[in-house]
């Protein structure tokens, strides 16, 4: 099948399953919004069709989307959602790919299916106004993700650390070299991360950053095409049909506040997260993971033999205790079992270390 014929094919088929779906939906403006959508997938596969001349008539659905609609009637639609959104996605990418590779500039149409089918695979139960609070994006408890974050840190680097120290241990009797390979490690371990870190924000940061400029090229180029998808999300949200496109029309009255708002409700994207210094969470990152990987080397500063590696395990026990209690503030298990599981792991880990080290400290002396 030809490139052309691909995309009229695909686009019949998204006409027919968003038929299916208004015709399945209960929620009377959710069906207006797909009956709306059908409409204009039909309106892009004539358009194909037109460009290829002749008296060719559209296609019939594929057996693809017949099937598809069969798994929506036996099992329901939210399936055949959300293979309709990665479609959306791919046809979205593959557009706006295209566009900047020839210099043509963005229409804000490419991307307006995807934007509102996010908005009703964010719905929870029946879209109406009273579960309004339900679609918001969930990108708060900005505390609870910094004690998780702190929580992960220091097992990451107390495991990691308490590993290489036994096996170094294993294989040196617990002397002189462990204290050095256990801080090359941590400095290494704390490193990384924190590298890992600052690519991580930062990388999230500019990847907003261009989104937001994406939409702001698309408000200034074609004012009225956001204008109508803002308000079919309002009304994909359970606002009636004539106040959604009513406050669509209030909200574009002013850009700023409108890329704001479309920013917010199309992207998921809140500017105050774009504010976090990757700096300051490679910082933390290393400060945290250090924490948890000095624990196990601790010992090594004012003992050797095994004394220093008894002391060790201990501490390093005691340190994963904590940490498997820690966990519990997100999971809810019971501190006694999350604490001991912990350190059983910890510990196992270690063992297998010591032992591998054990094993290469007498090749190598004999």
């Amino acid at each position: 099948m030809s490139s052309a014929n691909k995309s009229l094919q695909t686009e019949v088929d998204a006409g027919y399953l968003y038929a299916r779906l208004a015709e399945a939906e209960e929620d009377p403006a959710v069906a207006s919004v797909f009956r709306q959508m059908s409409e204009i997938e039909h309106g892009h596969a004539s358009a194909f069709l037109k460009k290829q001349g002749g008296d060719a008539v559209l296609p019939p659905p594929s057996l693809r989307a017949r099937t598809l609609n069969r798994i929506g009637r036996i099992f329901g639609y939210d399936y055949v959602l959300g293979v309709l959104m990665d479609t959306e996605k791919s046809i979205s990418n593959a557009v706006i790919h295209t566009r900047r590779q020839s210099g043509a500039p963005l229409t804000g149409s490419e991307t307006n299916h995807v934007k509102i089918l996010r908005s009703l695979l964010d719905n929870e139960s029946k879209v109406n106004g009273a579960n309004m609070a339900r679609f918001e994006r969930r990108h708060r408890s900005v505390g609870g993700n910094a004690l998780r974050a702190a929580v992960l840190g220091g097992n990451d680097g107390l495991v990691s650390n308490f590993s290489l120290v036994m096996g170094v241990a294993g294989a040196t009797a617990g002397q002189s070299g462990v204290l050095l390979a256990g801080t090359a490690g941590l400095l290494a371990g704390a490193l990384s991360m924190a590298l890992g870190e600052w690519i991580s924000v930062k990388s999230s940061q500019e990847l907003y950053e261009n989104q937001m400029q994406v939409e702001m090229d698309e408000l200034e180029n074609n004012p009225e095409g956001e204008e109508k998808e803002l308000a079919l999300i309002y009304i994909a949200k359970g606002i009636p049909e004539a106040q959604a496109y009513e406050m669509a029309a209030d909200i574009m009255t002013n850009k700023s506040h409108a890329h704001e708002v479309l920013v917010k409700e199309e992207l998921g994207i809140n500017p105050e997260e774009l504010k976090g210094s990757a700096m300051e969470a490679a910082v933390y990152s290393f400060l945290l993971f250090s924490i948890g990987a000095v624990i196990p080397l601790v010992p090594f500063f004012f003992a050797k033999g095994a004394l220093a590696i008894g002391l060790s395990v201990a501490f390093s026990a005691a340190g994963l205790f904590l940490i498997g209690s820690a966990i519990t503030l997100f999971t809810g298990r019971s501190v006694w079992f999350s604490g001991f599981r912990q350190v059983l792991f910890g510990l196992m880990a270690a063992a297998i270390t010591f032992g591998i080290g054990k094993l290469i400290g007498v090749s190598i002396a004999g």
